[in-house]
């Protein structure tokens, strides 16, 4: 049969059909159920459910607080009189008892504004736990798509393998029908021979590459079991070149979670600080409540007595002097103010350096692609050349070993152009806030 490029290509692409009843992903099917399993997901709903369990009335202060209290006792005594005129009186195991119960309501009138600032502070403590959950799915997202990416680049590297083994295999077949018809040597059928077990080796080496690829994606879909095989539905890498630095940054500012973060840390330290202020204000609580005594009398006139009634209060209070504690809490507070809004500037600059840094490589690499591109089409027509050149006895067999590691290093190297480019995408979309798009 004569070979031919397009006998090559029909005989690739069988290789990358999959296997009858295996799984096949596609990068939306892998993120859905990375959300719906991945531990660290679950974990931070729980940490924003406790966040917004605590963001309540009662929980900073506006409620009043209501006990019922019941208490019983009794008492058991021997006593022993002596009297003036020298007669004693003795009393042994007289029992008293007394019952008692209340119903006790306290409330907070004024704080310093303490409860107002609390409610607010908890209201801020619950947005965080929401950004730290969509800060973890974010990451997550981010890691699946390049865990989707980095499967299907080794699957083409595996492909690239498995191409240089066909050619290998030509080769020797063609080095064969020489030595057959007497115009060629066993030497050459032998290095031939060799050639095509280096490329086994090597094509076995990247299955196991392959197959790790696979587990790192399973495990970050926390799927049951890891070992699950699957295919995805994509077998290129395909790269958005349409990002705009400008708008990256726009977005970045406005959209990026850790500098949401960041600036939500920095609005709870302002109420960290109003609350330390508000223990230098007068207090104004209220207590009322019903109170019922039952007591018992063993020997008395009196059987027993009942006392029922109720009771309330106003405290007015203000502290004047607590060691200078107060003051060293208000400059504390101001010292942690600035650290936050320090740490906001970092985070800030961090991220903008991060955008640059990224959107640097990301544009280098989509240059490189079209390099490589142009790489890889010269390098296909050279083996073409080579290899009808090799048929007819005008090309050494080292020469066509060049010409066809030349061809496989191209399309190594415009993969992997690719999955760079990718992995600059996501992060850039990652980092500008925008990573939900890729489960859109």
């Amino acid at each position: 049969m004569k070979f031919t490029r397009l006998s090559l290509l029909i005989l690739i692409y069988l290789y990358v059909v999959p296997a009858q009843g295996q799984n096949v992903y596609g990068l939306k099917d892998c993120i859905s159920i990375g959300l719906e399993r991945n531990f660290s997901i679950l974990i931070a709903k729980n940490d924003e459910t406790i966040a917004k369990n605590n963001y309540t009335p009662g929980n900073a202060g506006f409620l009043p607080k209501i006990d019922l209290i019941g208490n019983s006792s009794g008492t058991v005594n021997n006593s022993k009189l002596n009297n003036t005129d020298g007669t004693k009186s003795v009393s042994n195991g007289v029992f008293n008892t007394i019952t008692y119960g209340s119903a006790e309501l306290g409330l907070t009138i004024f704080s310093g504004f303490k409860a107002v600032t609390t409610y607010k502070k908890l209201g801020e403590l619950n947005q965080l736990g929401q950004l730290n959950t969509q800060l973890t799915v974010e990451n997550l997202i981010s890691d699946i798509v390049s865990g989707y990416y980095g499967y299907i680049l080794q699957v083409q590297l595996m492909n690239n393998l498995k191409y240089a083994l066909i050619l290998s295999r030509e080769r020797l077949r063609i080095d064969q029908d020489r030595y057959l018809l007497g115009s060629g040597s066993k030497l050459e059928v032998l290095q031939s021979r060799v050639y095509v077990n280096s490329d086994s080796s090597n094509l076995s080496r990247q299955n196991e590459v392959v197959r790790s690829a696979q587990i790192r994606l399973n495990q970050m879909m926390a799927v049951e079991n890891l070992g699950n095989e699957f295919a995805s539905k994509d077998t290129t890498i395909d790269v958005n070149p349409g990002l705009i630095y400008e708008k990256l940054l726009e977005e970045t500012i406005t959209n990026n979670t850790n500098l949401q973060i960041a600036s939500k840390n920095k609005t709870i330290s302002d109420y960290d600080y109003k609350l330390v202020l508000s223990r230098s204000y007068p207090y104004l609580n209220f207590l009322g409540g019903y109170g019922y005594t039952y007591n018992t009398f063993d020997q008395s006139i009196n059987k027993n007595q009942i006392i029922g009634g109720v009771n309330y209060g106003l405290t007015l209070g203000l502290n004047l002097f607590d060691g200078n504690n107060q003051r060293r809490n208000i400059h504390n507070s101001v010292i942690d103010r600035e650290s936050k809004d320090l740490r906001y500037r970092e985070v800030e600059q961090g991220v903008k350096a991060d955008l640059l840094t990224i959107y640097s490589a990301y544009s280098n690499n989509l240059r490189l692609i079209s390099l490589e591109e142009q790489n890889f089409q010269t390098a296909r027509e050279n083996l073409d050349i080579a290899l009808e050149r090799y048929k007819l006895g005008s090309l050494s067999g080292i020469d066509l070993r060049e010409v066809q590691k030349s061809l496989l290093d191209a399309r190594e190297r415009l993969i992997s152009a690719h999955y760079q480019t990718k992995l600059a995408e996501v992060s850039l979309q990652l980092i500008s806030g925008k990573i939900m798009e890729y489960y859109k």
